[in-house]
């Protein structure tokens, strides 16, 4: 199973510098992608623009979006424009990650209605894929992406409808987290839906969490997912329980979803600080 580390982009007080130097030395300590959340009513980065940043830091790390609300974005020629772009800059080190999203306030501050997100997804999908081919809606629109096809796409959801958006368009499916027992019920739906669309490949799978080693690692968690899920307090307090504080949790989490099928997975920091990146590996068994 790849890990891999998330960018502390919605994490309160992250300075610029510090982001940069997160991923320079998450691309030093040897994790296979350096990702980023999104939401727009939250105050925090966004996350093309943080990973652009970070690719010009970084050599060898993949970048992912984990997931970006492409359903919340107006342009679709735009969006196409912003990742290929991204793409060419990292030297074709991005995967995209897409959801539909489910807060409601980020479509209302967007000027887009909540209710048809996931139809417009499925169309969002189809024409980010004929811009990359150069059959957009006009032609011109470039650069085009070094990934042939363009970047690999995983799907978020755990509804029926985006385990079927995951097989038709996607390389892999990406959960927002929970136990090893959910997960890998959940992964095994993906793969059905993966066999029902006619596919013979298999789904990368993966799963998303929290870190936050160091000193007062369990207060910080908490205050943290508490607030950031404050919409959410059930999953917020799901959230911090699971958070990864110490060596043996990190040991046991990281058993938990390789015996679970998890292909990747992404632990996302509760502070801000560079020192993480090092911690956990640091923390690694």
């Amino acid at each position: 199973m790849d890990l891999s580390i998330g960018l502390p982009t919605t994490v309160p007080g992250l300075r610029g510098p510090d982001l940069l130097e997160f991923a320079r030395r998450a691309d030093r300590a040897g994790f296979t992608s350096l990702c980023a959340v999104d939401r727009l009513v939250h105050d925090g980065y966004e996350p093309l623009t943080a990973l652009t940043a970070a690719a010009a830091v970084t050599e060898r790390i993949r970048l992912a979006s984990t997931v970006l609300l492409a359903a919340c974005r107006g342009s679709t020629a735009q969006l196409a424009k912003q990742l290929a772009t991204l793409d060419r800059l990292s030297g074709g080190r991005l995967t995209v990650g897409l959801a539909v999203g489910d807060r409601e306030d980020d479509f209302t501050a967007a000027g887009l209605p909540f209710a048809g997100r996931g139809r417009r997804m499925d169309t969002l999908v189809t024409q980010l894929r004929a811009v990359w081919a150069g059959q957009g809606p006009v032609p011109g629109i470039g650069p085009a992406p070094v990934q042939q096809g363009g970047p690999p796409l995983l799907f978020g959801g755990h509804s029926p409808a985006a385990l079927r958006r995951a097989a038709r368009h996607g390389s892999g499916w990406i959960s927002g987290g929970g136990s090893g027992t959910a997960f890998r019920e959940l992964a095994a739906r993906a793969r059905t839906a993966w066999a029902e669309a006619g596919r013979t490949d298999r789904p990368r799978v993966v799963c998303l969490g929290y870190v936050s080693l160091g000193p007062d690692g369990r207060r910080t968690a908490e205050d943290y997912l508490h607030a950031y899920y404050a919409a959410f307090p059930a999953k917020g307090r799901a959230a911090a329980a699971r958070a990864v504080t110490g060596r043996a949790q990190l040991a046991d989490l990281l058993a938990e979803y390789t015996e679970a099928g998890c292909d990747e997975l992404v632990l996302f920091p509760c502070s801000p600080g560079p020192e993480q990146a090092e911690l956990l590996a640091e923390a690694l068994p």
